[in-house]
């Protein structure tokens, strides 16, 4: 499988130096669904706010939109420094630096209030969330090494109802505490998150043990067909995703169906959650082969056809099935460095995956709206749905079947 590839008889043999900490494995579960939760709270802290930010600091239509994508965009081109620091300081110390800066710049947002300091603040905050999502696939291959979906899957529906949570409840309960303060709300929503790195910094974890005294290596192999391959079919997936999300609302009302957009939006978000369990039932079958990346990819396509194409409230279920499958690759994805590499290589292939993956979700989304702008056709915004099920199939088609094939 290319540099930091593992031999898949041991995939799921517990290595030296990786053995679970002395916690009960129902806390460690439940800590790695909390980090999951914790990579979205507080960058979806801000939709549901936007409009009280853009009135309070004048900020222009660019401006807004500059900030709803620089997490996005970090993600992607902070990725490297997560691999960085795991393997100069092991997993948990850098899941736990890189959740005590999302925590701390989060909490600072609204310091002012000022355009400056949120800008600062969220390119601060965008690092911290990209240092540690490289951690996970580690943690959870160290933690649980005979339960990786398990332990994935798990991580992975923290992660979906993180997106869900300070979405749904910041107007309705977190503003009305706070006195309908937006900078206040930054600070509710970074409670939890420095909750979840002082529980995570009280857990020792080793790093793994390298044969001969190699040095740990922190560079992605970018020609590696594990990383291309798999970073290109998640890519595919996120931004069929983020994509759905920015241009369902535009779309429903340029088409004069802006009742349904609240529907969509829920059913979109909403019909993630279900891909975690199944995987996790079914965690022995699906992870590590071809066939169901292959499978979810095209039906993303299929998702889209049922939105456009289905009267009344198809549309929602079409948004449902984009949010499934694009979900359900997710999960599969980041149950594969683990299962690929060996230990102490899984945060090098976590983060060229993921690097490439969020370059995807940054980059189609705006040649979509830039089609739409260009045609002035509502319709051409969805390219980034079809274009992201198309490269999430084919990419994945040309992965080994199983993992125990090269």
């Amino acid at each position: 499988m290319g540099d930091g590839g593992r031999d898949p008889s041991r995939a799921i043999e517990i290595k030296p130096g990786t053995a679970r900490p002395r916690a009960a494995p129902w806390f460690l579960l439940g800590l790695l669904w909390m980090m999951g939760v914790d990579l979205r709270l507080t960058v979806l802290a801000v939709p549901p706010v936007l409009t009280s930010i853009h009135r309070d600091l004048h900020l222009s239509e660019t401006a807004v939109g500059a900030l709803t994508a620089l997490p996005v965009f970090l993600l992607a081109a902070a990725a490297v420094l997560g691999s960085l620091l795991i393997a100069h300081l092991n997993a948990t110390r850098a899941a736990t630096v890189g959740l005590l800066v999302v925590g701390i710049a989060s909490a600072l947002r609204g310091l002012g209030p000022s355009a400056v300091m949120l800008f600062s603040m969220t390119l601060l905050m965008g690092c911290g969330v990209a240092v540690t999502q490289p951690a996970m696939p580690a943690l959870a291959g160290a933690w649980f090494a005979s339960r990786v979906g398990l332990a994935t899957a798990v991580y992975a529906n923290g992660i979906l109802v993180g997106e869900v949570l300070s979405a749904a409840l910041t107007l309705p309960v977190v503003l009305p505490l706070v006195g309908g303060s937006w900078a206040w709300s930054f600070v509710v929503w970074a409670g939890p998150v420095v909750v979840t790195a002082l529980a995570l910094a009280a857990i020792p974890t080793p790093a793994p043990a390298l044969a001969g005294g190699r040095e740990r290596r922190w560079w992605p192999d970018w020609r590696g067909a594990p990383t291309v391959r798999l970073g290109l079919t998640l890519g595919g997936a996120s931004a069929a995703y983020f994509g759905s999300n920015a241009f369902i609302p535009e779309f429903l009302n340029a088409t004069g169906r802006a009742g349904l957009i609240g529907s969509c939006l829920t059913a979109l978000n909403a019909g993630q959650l279900p891909a975690s369990v199944v995987v996790a039932c079914l965690a022995q079958r699906v992870i590590g082969r071809r066939a169901p990346l292959v499978a979810s990819g095209a039906l993303i396509l299929g998702g889209l056809g049922a939105f456009l194409a289905l009267p009344g409230w198809g549309v929602v279920l079409g948004a449902a099935l984009i949010g499934f499958f694009t979900a359900q690759i997710l999960v599969l994805i980041l149950a594969m460095p683990p299962v690929l590499a060996e230990p102490h290589d899984v945060h090098r292939l976590s983060a060229g995956v993921l690097a490439i993956a969020y370059t995807c979700s940054f980059v189609f989304p705006l040649m979509a709206g830039a089609a739409w702008d260009l045609t002035r056709l509502p319709v051409t915004a969805f390219l980034t749905v079809a274009a992201g099920s198309a490269l999430a199939a084919t990419a994945a088609a040309g992965l080994p079947r199983s993992a125990g094939e090269s």
